[in-house]
């Protein structure tokens, strides 16, 4: 008996080292279910009976026995810790357009668990939540951002004196978000533009960011500006916006995450899965700071109708002097896989975007150069097919284990569930 645990681990610890280099997301289980919540439209919440405003200067804990309303900007300063329970449930004021903005040096630790999971939603009725519904979530930190003097406003309208970011601690932590889902949110404060649904801004690489899940965003769904963060299992679910957006120096690792869109409730202007850009304006920039780095590893990007491009664009857009190394990915069903602005020839690509162990699927174009404000497709797939790229045609329900949306869904690739069964003889 002891002769075969042993044998039985060893496999086991084969298995999960290859399965570290498998494409897309991964988990002996389907990490997707229980905390998750793919038809918030259909969730009943508690009406609220508590409500935050203001200012929160000291330690404060919301608990889970209370439903809260946010109501306008509420700002956590003067280094003050947010604390909030698992199973809380917040709801953001349409009218108000309630929005959380933990400022630089405060922190919010809000761990959640699978099974209690931290809610920010709307404060509709179901039948009427949509998107936009209320703010957003803006985290401010000091860790480093590559404008000049190192520190920038975030803007959206908020008060001058708590919407500053930037700094040169990059070890610096702005707290815990665990088990977390944000629903309709992208509202508007005054005449700005709509707000992401969690922005992190200067965050430094203490911060832990784990198993978060963004549905319905009116804008982007996770928007990082400079900073240097590490973030695992991370969702974002029918965004009218991107769904990862990275700009201004961010030096970020993202692991694990998946990014699942619809044509139908994608924007005109932007509707990517990851956009990449070091600079908003190039005078803005000072070049003697970090341009944007991205390392993302076992990401599953999908365009879940078939056949069905709509407004969706394509998966990956890397903007001029901004670099991207994708590992160990998967990306489904997107009129172009990847499209990298002002490059002409394979050596310039090869220069940006590195890639290793991509599966890309039902994609009209695979390597695409914007160049002159026209989208041309690069044929480069030769210097790809080896190793690096895996370029299918397969239809979707062959392509996941589960990718129907309305019965657990299950968007581990395949051939890990296929790895699976012949590891344990089923």
């Amino acid at each position: 008996m002891k002769k075969s645990i042993l044998l039985f681990s060893v496999v086991l610890v084969s298995f999960f080292g290859y399965s570290q280099i498998d494409s897309g997301i991964l988990g002996i289980d389907n990490w997707l279910e229980n905390w998750t919540n793919f038809k918030p439209i259909d969730q009943e919440y508690k009406k609220t009976n508590k409500s935050i405003i203001g200012l929160i200067t000291d330690d404060t804990t919301l608990s889970n026995r209370y439903t809260y309303l946010l109501q306008g900007v509420v700002y956590v300063t003067d280094n003050a810790t947010l604390t909030i329970e698992p199973g809380t449930i917040i709801r953001g004021d349409h009218e108000s357009n309630g929005t959380l903005v933990v400022t630089k040096g405060a922190k919010i630790i809000a761990e959640g668990t699978a099974l209690n999971p931290i809610v920010f939603t709307s404060n509709k009725k179901r039948s009427a939540r949509k998107p936009g519904d209320w703010g957003g979530i803006i985290i401010l930190g000091d860790a480093p951002v590559n404008t000049f003097g190192g520190v920038s406003s975030i803007g959206f309208d908020l008060e001058s004196r708590f919407s500053t970011y930037g700094g040169d601690n990059i070890q610096s932590s702005s707290g815990i978000l665990k088990y977390i889902r944000i629903e309709y949110s992208g509202g508007k404060l005054s005449s700005a533009k709509e707000l992401n649904a969690i922005s992190f801004a200067g965050v430094g690489d203490k911060t832990i960011i784990e198993n978060v899940q963004v549905s319905y965003s009116n804008d982007n769904s996770f928007e990082f500006i400079g900073g240097n963060l590490k973030m695992n299992n991370l969702i974002s679910y029918r965004a009218i916006g991107n769904d990862f957006d990275f700009t201004k120096g961010t030096q970020s690792i993202i692991n694990n995450s998946i990014a699942i869109r619809n044509p139908y409730s994608s924007g005109v202007k932007t509707s990517r899965s990851i956009e990449i850009d070091t600079y908003d304006k190039i005078e803005n920039f000072d070049p003697s700071k970090d341009k944007t780095i991205v390392k993302a590893n076992n990401i599953t990007l999908v365009n879940v109708e078939d056949n069905e491009q709509g407004l969706v664009k394509e998966a990956i857009n890397l903007k001029k002097d901004s670099y991207l190394i994708l590992n160990n990915s998967v990306v489904y069903g997107f009129r172009d896989f990847v499209v990298v602005d002002d490059v002409l020839i394979i050596e310039e690509f090869e220069e940006v975007i590195a890639l290793n162990n991509v599966r890309i699927s039902h994609c009209k174009n695979d390597f695409s150069t914007n160049f002159k404000d026209e989208i041309m497709d690069l044929d480069i797939k030769y210097n790809y097919i080896l190793n690096r790229v895996k370029i299918t045609d397969d239809k979707i329900e062959d392509f996941f284990i589960n990718p129907d949306l309305k019965y657990s869904p299950d968007f581990r690739h395949i051939s890990f569930e296929n790895d699976m069964k012949n590891i344990v003889g089923n």
